[in-house]
């Protein structure tokens, strides 16, 4: 009997013990979670706040700007037929930014993002790595938010063969948030949806969309420099493959892409547009 009882009391112990264990372990866990939800609140307010502040010290505009204007310069069109949206795309209205206060609250300033159907009409900025701007906002301040920024391998000033964006994904569709809006029905049957507008300092920029896809996170869409034109070419069609709708874009090894990428619901996955130059406008 003594031999039974004690056996009894060392099993109660160790479920103690267990249960103590357990007790702290979901402590730290929840105090975990606790903080990053409090950081990710904190963040999200002071990102708020920055583009409310973005939004008092910067003039952005639409403009018409005819096609036989003597700064325009427009791409790709001996290769579409009279049906294609193209000429359509070719005379939407353009952006135009002052970027003389932008450059002033950050030097790292080069251009101006806007997707329709999405939250994204920002600053982009570039720096001289990819992960700066995973951790801090447009005043360079430290935020799990980040800002969107160019690839520092890309030239603003010529743009390469694919200029390559990035924005985290964020829950309140700030930064890259809501371009997961592009895989939607909604989105993609509304053809003004299908055209990107960028602007720099010195020109206003119009790119056609030709694929929009998620993935596993891979790097294979992120190459800025290639070999030939061979090589080029069969990474469009791989580009084109991807996509969940057949736009009905023509892309060529003449062609200069955008990319723009953000992660899909978690860090495991990507969702990436790409889009082909289509109207330059020197301002």
């Amino acid at each position: 009997m003594r031999i039974d009882r004690l056996k009894k009391e060392r099993a109660l112990k160790k479920k103690r013990r267990i249960f103590l264990l357990l007790i702290i372990l979901s402590l730290v866990v929840l105090g975990y979670a606790c903080n990053y939800i409090i950081h990710w609140f904190f963040d999200a307010k002071n990102i708020e706040k920055e583009i409310a502040d973005i939004e008092q010290i910067v003039s952005v505009s639409e403009i018409e700007v005819p096609l036989e204007d003597e700064n325009v310069v427009t791409y790709g069109e001996e290769s579409e037929p009279e049906t294609s949206p193209y000429w359509s795309y070719i005379s939407m209205d353009m952006l135009t930014v002052d970027f003389s206060n932008l450059k002033s609250e950050n030097s790292d300033t080069v251009a101006w993002l806007k997707v329709n159907g999405t939250n994204i009409n920002y600053p982009v900025v570039q720096t001289t790595d990819n992960s700066y701007y995973l951790k801090h906002s447009f005043k360079k301040s430290s935020n799990r938010a980040g800002w969107i920024f160019m690839d520092y391998r890309n030239s603003v000033t010529s743009f390469d063969r694919n200029t390559i964006i990035y924005g985290h994904n964020r829950a309140d569709s700030t930064m890259f948030g809501s371009l997961k809006n592009i895989l939607t029905s909604n989105w993609l049957n509304n053809t003004n949806n299908h055209v990107v507008k960028l602007s720099t300092e010195t020109e206003s920029t119009l790119w056609q969309v030709f694929s929009v896809y998620h993935i596993s996170t891979t790097d294979d869409y992120l190459q800025t420099q290639f070999s030939s034109d061979t090589q080029f070419v069969n990474f469009i069609e791989m580009l084109q493959a991807r996509s969940v709708y057949k736009f009905n874009t023509s892309v060529s090894e003449n062609d200069k892409i955008l990319t723009l990428s953000t992660c899909y619901g978690n860090d495991s996955e990507r969702t990436v547009l790409h889009a082909k130059l289509i109207k330059k406008y020197a301002l």
